[in-house]
């Protein structure tokens, strides 16, 4: 029997997808209701944390951040059975996940931190990324579980903390792209291109598609071989600025950014490749 703790709109989605493969699913949500809801189903909820886990061999958890997790592990492990393995798709710090990881294992139980990259939808489907670190034998003995629900499990090696850090990487990236998406818009609204013609630029042109090269480039540590010189950059952001400021729409990301390449200009670095203001990232 499996017992899942959460009942956001992932943890839902993945018990969800669980009882159509016939699993036992036993869930539990601070707001009893969004468990409940899970009844119709033919998950098993209780609104007591000790009843939910009382007998499961393998427990998740998709909470909020690392206190949630340990409040909701210290009050259902009066119930622990013995082995337990608890699997936790929570998006925490590294610190904790290895921490917990350590504290558990002393404790007689088997923890393992899995984030994924993975929206609701994906749940309900069984298809994403779930990440993991840590002991090998461990990590080989839930795997098939594992992929079970998500159509990747990308290990990351022995480290225990790796996936949590890994997890953390991939959500600035998003974090970021997003606040960049959101200055693309107030440029486009500052000089009247509609939103469909911003569309159709990237039904044909993939900005992601170069992020290997340059991450390559910006890890190579030469900067002395341009491809787009910092000043030149500079000068675009400055375009960028001014034609935001003239209609008064604010930009979130570009002038920060701006304010870094002024930085490096001063220090020297206008002729280098615009990357160089990532150089203080690698040292």
């Amino acid at each position: 029997m499996i017992a899942f703790i959460g009942m956001g709109h992932l943890g839902s989605n993945f018990v969800r997808a669980m009882l159509k493969k016939e699993e036992q699913v036993q869930v539990w949500n601070r707001t009893f209701a969004k468990a409940k809801a899970l009844e119709t189903y033919g998950a098993k909820a209780f609104e007591q944390l000790s009843e939910t886990v009382k007998g499961a061999s393998r427990i998740h958890l998709t909470l909020k951040d690392d206190s949630s997790v340990d409040e909701v592990l210290a009050a259902a492990s009066v119930a622990f059975q013995p082995n337990v393995m608890i699997i936790d798709h929570t998006t925490t710090s590294a610190y904790g996940a290895a921490e917990r990881t350590e504290r558990w294992k002393e404790r007689g139980y088997i923890y393992l931190h899995a984030p994924v990259f993975m929206g609701p939808q994906n749940a309900l489907d069984s298809t994403g990324y779930m990440l993991v670190s840590g002991d090998q034998s461990v990590i080989n003995q839930l795997e098939p579980a594992l992929k079970k629900m998500t159509g990747s499990v990308i290990n990351f090696g022995d480290n225990i903390s790796k996936a949590a850090g890994i997890k953390l990487i991939g959500n600035l990236l998003l974090i970021s792209l997003t606040a960049g998406m959101a200055d693309v818009l107030a440029l486009a609204q500052s000089l009247n291109i509609p939103v469909t013609d911003i569309a159709q630029l990237f039904e044909v042109w993939n900005p992601a598609a170069s992020v290997p090269a340059r991450l390559k480039k910006m890890t190579s540590g030469n900067f002395t071989e341009p491809t787009w010189e910092l000043n030149m950059a500079r000068k675009d952001a400055q375009l960028m600025i001014e034609a935001a400021s003239q209609v008064s729409t604010p930009l979130m990301v570009i002038p920060a950014v701006a304010e870094a390449m002024d930085q490096w200009i001063a220090k020297g670095h206008g002729n280098d490749d615009w990357t160089v203001i990532a150089k203080d990232a690698l040292t």
